[in-house]
């Protein structure tokens, strides 16, 4: 029997796939990353980080998830957690005292308190057994007292690949989590907008001046940017800019959003109007999250009559610190507390026409894919992270940065276009699945572990 020469060199092929792949599989298998976090579940670095890890196991990989603040979730596997070292009471001082620094140095104001970290103080987790067992220290988010620039240095120096994924700016300026419009990390850190009192040696200027000490020297750190947006910045950044910079975003588990029928959904919920929206954060109203343009945006569209207020439902889910911003709201709506549930997340991202992020900025937007996962179409301002999860008109709307107009047109424009939830079900799966992410990254240490990273 004779086979044909092209069938051959595909069976050649395929056979070379499947080898590499084994050996990959097995190399990753082996391969030992310790994921470090502030905290475990609060917060959108930790939800993403705590994402991560668990996706990496399901790939194969021995990855742990080193922590400051553990919540441990029901029904989790505990092969996810460890504890970092400290007690409780050093863990608390560290806290604070962090915090008491920057007070004493912004002439005691608590103005902007919790926008900046300087890493004075931290645990040195360098000591741990899952430190010096791992192949690979993958760090996110470790500020409010969790790692010190000292001990980042310790972990620099300590001659293991280090990743660090950045879920804000810090790490490409001296002390601020979001530049907004400042753009001296581009050249030096200093008259900080931030601080009560800036100045040509404020504490911004001086933190950057201990950063660059530290990362001068960081042969072994690449960065990850979680959007295309927040890896401009890092390349723009004094700091880091000369530093290997990456692309990878989030990930998210598809087992765990899932898309319910939209009448179902609606029905367990109790809601019966026409339209539904969801606006969704950790806290509603923290001014970064921009709820005063989403409220703009529905009084534009009730008050012009483009919507009737009597046929939209608003689903709102997070904490708020003032309720009375809730108050100015033109259409009824249900606030559902802070939702961490993965089931009750599924049943009101399905139950909505529309998504609404209304952010002044958002380095990746983890609601919008759990939205997507579950059929739900995204509305969000152009400009920032979120253009990297939109295709404007096509799974969404990207609206005209900070403008209510545009995001009214981008809500009506969604009510009048609905998407099959499939669609957006297929449009984040191709992306942000746990496996493509998690082989992104077994990739990212497979090159750092044999030295191939340029």
């Amino acid at each position: 029997m004779q086979i044909n020469p092209l069938c051959s060199r595909t069976i050649k092929l395929s056979i070379l796939v499947f080898h590499f792949s084994f050996i990959l599989c097995t190399f990753a298998k082996a391969m030992k990353v310790l994921i470090i976090n502030t905290s475990e579940r609060q917060g959108g670095a930790a939800v993403a980080a705590n994402r991560l890890t668990e996706a990496l196991i399901n790939n194969g990989v021995k990855a742990k998830m080193l922590v400051r603040n553990s919540e441990r979730a029901e029904g989790r596997p505990s092969s996810l957690y460890v504890s970092s070292t400290g007690g409780l009471l050093q863990k608390k001082w560290y806290f604070l005292y962090e915090r008491l620094i920057i007070w004493l140095c912004n002439r005691f104001s608590r103005t902007n308190l919790f926008k900046v970290s300087i890493a004075n103080v931290g645990i040195d987790i360098t000591d741990t057994h899952e430190f010096r067992e791992a192949d690979v220290i993958h760090l996110h988010w470790v500020n409010q007292g969790f790692l010190s620039l000292k001990g980042i240095e310790k972990i620099l120096q300590s001659g293991k690949p280090v990743v660090w994924t950045m879920h804000d700016m810090w790490e490409a300026t001296a002390i601020c989590h979001h530049a907004y419009e400042c753009r001296r990390f581009e050249q030096v850190c200093m008259d900080c907008p931030l601080l009560k009192h800036p100045s040509h040696g404020d504490l911004s200027n001086r933190v950057f001046h201990r950063k660059q000490r530290l990362l001068t020297a960081a042969g072994n750190l690449t960065f990850v940017a979680v959007s295309e947006w927040l890896a401009d910045k890092a390349r723009s950044s004094a700091l880091i800019g000369r530093l290997p910079i990456k692309v990878i975003p989030n990930a998210i588990s598809l087992s765990r959003f899932k898309a319910i029928d939209r009448i179902d959904a609606r029905t367990a919920l109790d809601v019966n109007e026409p339209h539904v929206l969801t606006f969704g954060a950790a806290r509603i109203d923290d001014p970064i999250k921009g709820f005063s343009y989403l409220v703009e945006a529905l009084h534009l569209l009730i008050d012009n009559g483009r919507l009737d207020k009597n046929d939209v439902r608003l689903l709102l889910f997070g904490d708020v610190r003032n309720p009375e911003a809730l108050c100015q709201l033109p259409v009824p709506y249900t606030h559902l507390g802070y939702l961490d549930d993965e089931d009750r997340l599924s049943l009101v991202y399905s139950a909505s026409d529309a998504t609404i992020s209304s952010s002044l900025y958002e380095t990746f937007g983890q609601t919008l894919i759990e939205a997507m996962a579950c059929g739900s179409i995204p509305v969000s301002f152009s400009g920032s992270g979120q253009a990297d999860i939109i295709t404007h008109l096509k799974n969404g709307y990207l609206a005209d940065r900070l403008s209510a107009e545009s995001l009214a047109d981008g809500i009506l424009w969604v009510l009048k276009h609905p998407i099959p939830a499939r669609e957006l079900r297929r449009s984040v799966s191709r992306r942000y699945a746990e496996s493509v992410v998690a082989n992104r990254y077994v990739e990212l240490y497979d090159q750092l572990l044999g030295g191939k990273l340029l």
